[in-house]
């Protein structure tokens, strides 16, 4: 990623531990041989303070929904973002006739999609849509950071809110229509593959294979919209600039050569990790890289993009916050108990967890003094 770059730049890796330290020593000190900094968006957030303002650097070809993650919630630009990976939707063909009448695949609604599953059910006798839900799949984040958002406009303060409770009821006339093996599967590439599911929600990585095995049959898509916007969960990595860096100027222009459309794409190449500015991939890529690049593209640069960005500041009660979704997707959805009474008793669980963890909100959430608030 670094050749092209003429002035030089040497990269070192670090775990998130030794980084932190490391820069805040440097910060302390004033001065440090740290020029750029690349890390998750939550590595950032400890560091505000310590971020030079990037705001007079250009940045007109970079996901705006992402540059306003990268002011941290203050007025100055923090970081500026450098790349992503997420969670799409996946379809085969064959699914396409039977979408609902006038829907976009690549702008739908959620309740499009419960109509489409529903068709699809009609049509050919058995269930169609499928889902992570199995011991191994990732279904904990697509409550946090897809479900949650696109209905709440948060993830944690408005957990047992009214808006939850008709997320969650929308979810079950989803499982309605969705395959009863669901509860087994983990990565829905293979079910894709064997035509035993034809919609699908995972990570990228999970839909991969059956991309690359069969390109021509499968197309990605963005996650649908509810309420309060089309709610996703991106893996965030930006770019910022410590104020105890030894050359400013040098910073920015490597920053600006990071930016590039041909730097992003060669970013992707070495990471797996997907642009976050607007280009066009090259005909080589794997067709997983295309056929998820297209997606995350119309995902994170619709309009009503609503990102809930990984829980941040957990530190080992992270395990305990997804136990709160699972639970809920289970007592509700599986075992089908009342929506309102499962809310508020794991809204206790929840608020409890925060409070020990001692965790300020992050997005969709509105950011705040102490632990994340659950209303």
């Amino acid at each position: 990623m670094l050749s092209g770059f003429e002035a030089g730049a040497e990269f070192q890796g670090s775990e998130q531990g030794p980084w932190v330290t490391r820069v805040e020593a440097e910060l302390q000190a004033g001065s440090g041989k740290i020029g750029v900094l690349g890390s998750l968006h939550g590595s950032f957030i400890s560091l505000s303070d310590g971020l030079a303002d990037l705001s007079d650097m250009d940045t007109s070809g970079v996901n705006s929904t992402f540059l306003e993650l990268g002011k941290l919630g203050t007025d100055e630009q923090k970081y500026i973002p450098w790349m992503q990976a997420t969670y799409i939707m996946a379809a085969n063909k064959k699914a396409l006739e039977h979408l609902p009448e006038g829907a976009d695949v690549m702008a739908l609604t959620y309740d499009q999609l419960i109509e489409w599953s529903k068709n699809m059910a009609d049509a050919t006798g058995s269930n169609k849509f499928g889902f992570p839900a199995g011991p191994k799949g990732l279904k904990h984040r697509f409550f946090q950071g897809y479900l949650y958002p696109s209905y709440t406009n948060s993830m944690v303060s408005k957990f047992r809110s009214p808006e939850a409770e008709t997320a969650w009821n929308k979810f079950k006339e989803l499982w309605s229509y969705t395959n009863p093996a669901s509860t087994n599967f983990s990565f829905m590439q293979e079910q894709l593959l064997t035509e035993e599911v034809w919609v699908a929600f995972d990570h990228t990585a999970r839909l991969a294979d059956a991309f690359n095995q069969r390109p021509d049959d499968f197309i990605g898509f963005p996650a649908p919209a509810g309420l309060t916007g089309r709610g996703f969960m991106p893996v965030v990595v930006g770019i910022g600039v410590p104020t105890s860096t030894p050359d400013m100027e040098g910073a920015k222009e490597l920053i600006s050569y990071l930016s590039q459309p041909e730097t992003q794409i060669a970013t992707l190449r070495a990471t797996n990790f997907f642009p976050v500015v607007d280009v066009e991939l090259p005909d080589d890529m794997p067709p997983a890289v295309q056929l998820s690049g297209a997606a995350i593209a119309a995902m994170s640069g619709a309009d009503d993009a609503n990102p809930g960005l990984l829980p941040v500041g957990l530190g080992d009660l992270g395990g305990k916050f997804n136990a709160v979704y699972v639970d809920s997707f289970e007592r509700i959805v599986l075992g089908g108990q009342d929506v309102r009474e499962v809310l508020d008793d794991q809204a206790d669980t929840l608020r409890a967890l925060m409070e020990e963890a001692g965790a300020p909100c992050w997005a969709p959430d509105v950011a705040s003094d102490g632990p994340c608030p659950v209303e």
